[in-house]
């Protein structure tokens, strides 16, 4: 178990069925349960952070007709785009956390394989986002091979992942599902050179950031533009002294999440 610690190795990427299977039943509405299942609109405090690490990059297009979201729950992260697209599939594990309308859209709720598989030809969307999905997913290296087979050759996938172990997922931890764990940097990246992808952008974030709610008591200046700012900077800056399993205090000052954009070829 303590390979899966070094950052070299993906716990779970290499799971039996009857691994992927218990994964699957664990983490189905875990989210939910901790988090709640009726988040109002309102309370959704990413629209900056993805608009700045992911949108921006996609103002040249005028318009997305199939758009995908993986483990994208209520939908509130299309909001800032939702005019610009004219038909929305979600694939969402939990039936408790679902939206009946977007902007104009009714969103496609689809529930996910056990396996990863996703029920879709092949190049059918123009845009695909994928927040802070796959580290509750085992097989990680799968999920993105489908993810990248599902997109248009010219299609843009947004994806924002944590980088951190998240703490030992032997034990329990506080507000964490039972088998949530960050995907290494490293590891990301060669999965994503060894397909047909194209990295147009790649962004650290939230260098801190946890440590810095809880010392402040969770204050709504974490989610505002002038925090954003300061915390782009500031993880370019400590990017050198990421470590996937942090052993002391020193060794977690470093961004936790990476946010890609990227384009099928």
């Amino acid at each position: 178990m303590e390979k899966f610690f070094t950052g070299k190795y993906l716990y779970g990427d290499d799971f039996s069925e009857n691994q992927i299977v218990q994964w699957f039943n664990e983490e189905e509405e875990a989210y939910a349960d901790l988090y709640g299942k009726n988040v109002k609109q309102m309370t959704y405090n990413a629209h900056d952070l993805n608009i700045l690490y992911g949108y921006k990059y996609l103002n040249n297009c005028d318009c997305f007709n199939k758009v995908l979201g993986l483990g994208s729950s209520w939908g509130y992260e299309f909001l800032p785009i939702i005019k610009k697209i004219n038909e929305l599939t979600i694939v969402e594990a939990s039936s408790q956390t679902v939206s009946t309308r977007l902007g104009n859209i009714i969103p496609i709720y689809e529930k996910p394989q056990i396996d990863g598989r996703l029920k879709f030809s092949d190049n059918t969307f123009d845009l695909i986002t994928c927040f802070a999905t796959l580290h509750h997913i085992p097989n990680v290296s799968f999920v993105l091979s489908e993810l990248f087979r599902v997109l248009k050759p010219g299609g843009y996938m947004l994806l924002n992942e944590p980088i951190n172990s998240m703490g030992d997922w032997r034990d329990k931890r506080l507000r964490l599902t039972k088998n949530e764990r960050g995907i290494p940097d490293e590891y990301l990246s060669l999965i994503i050179k060894k397909s047909p992808i194209e990295v147009v952008q790649k962004h650290y974030h939230s260098c801190m950031t946890s440590f810095f709610r809880r010392c402040f008591n969770q204050t709504r200046f974490f989610d505002t533009k002038i925090y954003l700012f300061i915390d782009k900077y500031l993880s370019m800056l400590m990017r050198f002294n990421i470590h996937y399993h942090p052993k002391n205090k020193l060794q977690r000052i470093s961004p936790a999440s990476l946010f890609y954009v990227l384009r099928k070829q």
